[in-house]
């Protein structure tokens, strides 16, 4: 599903919501991933390949349970 669709969803539900509801918080929760997902993808396309490390600390950064160090360095728990 593209991020457009996902942008009509939060639009629609904007008109008629409260600004808190789930139905839109969702929505807006699941454009934004959306869009990441899109980015992420496209600057992969165009980079040359991550090494292991590289690979663990972008990992990190979308993981909240592990975090990368001022190091380059991973840590906390990926359960």
């Amino acid at each position: 599903m593209s991020w457009t669709h996902h942008r009509a969803r939060v639009a629609a539900l904007a008109r008629d919501r409260e600004p808190n509801d789930p139905d839109l918080l969702a929505a807006r929760r699941d454009l934004a991933a959306e869009r990441l997902a899109d980015h992420v993808a496209h600057v992969l396309a165009q980079a040359p390949p991550l090494t292991d490390a590289q690979l663990q600390r972008v990992t990190a950064i979308l993981r909240p349970t592990l975090r990368p160090t001022t190091e380059g360095q991973v840590v906390g728990h990926a359960g």
